[in-house]
């Protein structure tokens, strides 16, 4: 008797075994987190169709905190949606600086920035056991080509990823910066099914400040102090979000928590 053909292996990890990614969809359904379901069940894609796309997906992992899942200047052929756990994007600064570009949840994408140079251009490291599902790229492009839903969903996490870089940028201050990752963070678990009220922050109090562009200490003074004030509160690294319209206003942002 013949042996199997084993999974494929690529950048983005080595194929294996996962009940918990494999069990939560079938043939006519994705998971529940993934990126592209929306795109799949609104648009009434027939079986063959579906099940294109599902044979794309390779489920890769399990990841521990520390693992690389790619580094920067890797050639790029697939992106990867996260199905469980957290995933930090940074690059490394001439005098071998961090800066963190983002922090991945489950059922968000990355990757998709090394569509233009056909290269990785930062790295990607598991902050905690992460599990991804890999989608080869070019072939996923070919697919979007007859899919004109699933070309939206790309061009809309394309558009997304643009988004929260210009965010970033903007000259808020230091309040209005964490008030608006915390609601930021907020709505992208509520999106998801998870609670938009209670989660943890898997990363630590430097890698925010990091990302958020302050100090260290800044971001610890802030978050004490909107736990003084009761708008949050902190365990740890669990947040609970008491007063999501104060966040809100302090965000100069509509994005209330309902």
């Amino acid at each position: 008797m013949t042996s199997p053909t084993p999974p494929p292996r690529g950048p983005l990890g080595t194929a294996t075994p996962n009940p918990a990614a494999a069990g939560d969809g079938d043939a006519l359904h994705f998971c529940t987190t993934c990126a592209f379901s929306d795109a799949c069940s609104s648009q009434g894609y027939d079986k063959t169709a579906l099940n294109e796309l599902h044979v794309m997906v390779d489920h890769v992992g399990p990841y521990h905190a520390g693992d690389y899942i790619f580094r920067a200047g890797e050639p790029f052929d697939s992106i990867a949606a996260v199905r469980a756990g957290m995933v930090k994007t940074f690059v490394d600064d001439s005098l071998g600086n961090e800066q963190v570009l983002g922090f991945a949840l489950p059922g968000e994408v990355i990757g998709l920035n090394a569509i233009h140079g056909s290269r990785y251009p930062c790295n990607a490291v598991a902050l905690d056991t992460v599990h991804l599902c890999r989608i080869s790229f070019p072939r996923i492009s070919m697919l979007a080509s007859r899919m004109p839903g699933l070309q939206a969903k790309l061009f809309s996490l394309l558009s997304a990823e643009i988004g929260k870089a210009a965010l970033l940028a903007a000259n808020y201050r230091t309040e209005e910066r964490m008030a608006a990752f915390l609601l930021d963070i907020s709505g992208r678990y509520a999106r998801r099914g998870f609670s938009a009220h209670r989660f943890n922050l898997t990363m630590t109090r430097t890698e925010i400040a990091n990302y958020l562009c302050m100090a260290p200490e800044t971001a610890s003074r802030v978050l004490r102090r909107l736990s003084d004030e009761e708008v949050i509160a902190v365990k740890q690294r669990e947040i609970i979000l008491l007063q999501p319209e104060r966040l809100a206003l302090m965000a100069a942002t509509d994005d209330a928590i309902e």
